[in-house]
C-alpha cells in the first residue's frame, strides 16, 4: 500500500523518518511530503495558502497507482481532509494523527507572524500535555528541523465541497483520547462534531503520547498506522 505522509505545521518530510521503518516492514511504501513554501521568505510564500498545500498533496496522489492511504499530523490533517474532498475515489483511508477532520471554512489556528511568515514558536510555547513526552534531547534535536510556514496556511478557511469525502474510512489516532472520551468531547465542538458525525466509517484509537508521537513514540505510531490500514 502506498502511504502519503503529510506533516503538520513547521515540519517537512524528514519528520516521518523514524516512523517509516515500521511501515516498510509491514510491506507499505511511504511517501513523506514537504509542502510548498516551507522555510521560504514572504516574498516567495505570500501567495501560498492551504489550497496550495492541498493541491500539492493531491498531485502526490495522482502520481501513484491504485488506492492510497493519506496520513496527516496536526495541521496536516486539514490537508489530508482536503485530499479526501478532492480525490475521494482514490483513498482507502485517511488517518489523522492527533487532530480531527475540519468542517468547511475552518482554519488550523493562529500563530504569530514575523517578517510575513509564521516561525516555529518553540517547544515551550505549547501546553505541557502536548510536549511532556519530549525530553530535552528530543527537543534539542528536533527544533532545528522546523521551518517557517507561509502566513496564510494556518488561517485560510478550507474549501470542502464534495460530500463523497464522508464515504472515505477514517481513523483518528488521538494522543490521549480513546473512543469513549472522544465521543463525549466532540459533541461540544460545534461544526467539527457535525463533520465527524457525517463520516460513514470513523474510529478513534488512543496513542498514549503527546502531540508529536512521530518524535516521542515513532514505532508505536507506525504500528498504529499499520493497524488502521489493515482494517
Amino acid at each position: 500500500m502506498d502511504i502519503i505522509l503529510i506533516p503538520g505545521l513547521w515540519l517537512d518530510a524528514s519528520s516521518w523518518e523514524e516512523v517509516i521503518p515500521a511501515l516498510e516492514q509491514a510491506g507499505h511504501r511511504a511517501h513523506p511530503l514537504t509542502l510548498p513554501g516551507l522555510g521560504a521568505p514572504a516574498s516567495i510564500s505570500a501567495g501560498i495558502g492551504i489550497a496550495e498545500w492541498i493541491d500539492a498533496a493531491a498531485h502526490a496522489v495522482d502520481a501513484l497507482q491504485g488506492q492510497i492511504v493519506v496520513v496527516g499530523h496536526s495541521g496536516g490533517g486539514n490537508v489530508a481532509w482536503g485530499v479526501a474532498d478532492a480525490r475521494p475515489e482514490r483513498l482507502k483511508r485517511v488517518v489523522f494523527v492527533d487532530t480531527v477532520p475540519p468542517p468547511p471554512g475552518s482554519g488550523i489556528s493562529e500563530f504569530g507572524i514575523v517578517d510575513g511568515v509564521v516561525p516555529f514558536p518553540g517547544w515551550n510555547f505549547f501546553p505541557d500535555e502536548d510536549v511532556s513526552d519530549l525530553d530535552d534531547a528530543t527537543r534539542a534535536r528536533t527544533a532545528p528541523l522546523t521551518r517557517s510556514v507561509p502566513a496564510r496556511v494556518p488561517t485560510d478557511g478550507i474549501v470542502l465541497e464534495n460530500r463523497s469525502r464522508h464515504r472515505v474510512p477514517v481513523t483518528l489516532l488521538m494522543a490521549g483520547l480513546d473512543q469513549a472520551a472522544f465521543d463525549e468531547m466532540i459533541d461540544e465542538w460545534g461544526a467539527y462534531a457535525d463533520e465527524y458525525r457525517s463520516i460513514d466509517d470513523a474510529e478513534v484509537v488512543r496513542i498514549g503520547s503527546g502531540h508529536w508521537p512521530q518524535f516521542s513514540v515513532p514505532e508505536r505510531l507506525g504500528a498504529l498506522i499499520n493497524a488502521a490500514i489493515a482494517r
